[in-house]
């Protein structure tokens, strides 16, 4: 019977391995598609009033607003203390502040999606790491298998030559 070398030895142990994962998607892409008309607008209302645009805009609306009441020379059509202004900026605020907590509870939700793929990603690459540990140590441990062997030959060898060479009358046996 045929004994295996040491090379078909590695090649029968040499690791042959796919991982089923699921695939990464890009949570961004995903959810930006399923979006309603009206998450839309929302989440561009919230990015535009988070806008320092946005407060340079409102901020000299309102100083012009102010200013046209406190020396109108005709009429005040919103006298001091600019109870108008205020009816308007609550106005905003009503339907703001629900408009920017739609827009947050969403990136909340997109945030718990990309840290869950995250952590599938990591644990992907754990197991990745961990084979590619195995192989190396399956690889070391062929190694070492194979200057043990080598050793052996090695030393076979230089027994027989060491016995020839002493058949032969030698006195000396080289280092």
């Amino acid at each position: 019977m045929k004994q295996d070398s040491i090379f078909e030895k590695l090649e029968r142990t040499r690791i042959r391995h796919s991982h089923k994962h699921p695939p990464i998607i890009n949570i961004n892409r995903a959810l930006a598609e399923g979006q309603t008309p009206g998450q839309r607008i929302a989440d561009a209302l919230a990015v535009m009033m988070g806008s320092w645009t946005f407060i340079i805009v409102q901020s000299t609306i309102l100083a012009f607003w102010i200013a046209l009441n406190a020396v109108a020379w005709v009429r005040h059509w919103d006298p001091y203390p600019f109870i108008l202004l205020n009816l308007a900026l609550s106005f905003q605020a009503a339907y703001a502040a629900p408009i920017i907590m739609m827009s947050q509870n969403r990136q909340a939700a997109k945030d718990r999606l990309m840290a869950e793929q995250d952590y599938m990603v990591n644990t992907k690459a754990e197991e990745e790491v961990k084979s590619i540990m195995h192989h190396l140590e399956q690889q070391d441990e062929a190694m070492i298998d194979i200057l043990r062997k080598l050793e052996e030959q090695h030393e076979v060898l230089l027994d027989r030559f060491t016995l020839l060479h002493a058949e032969r009358g030698g006195n000396s046996v080289p280092a």
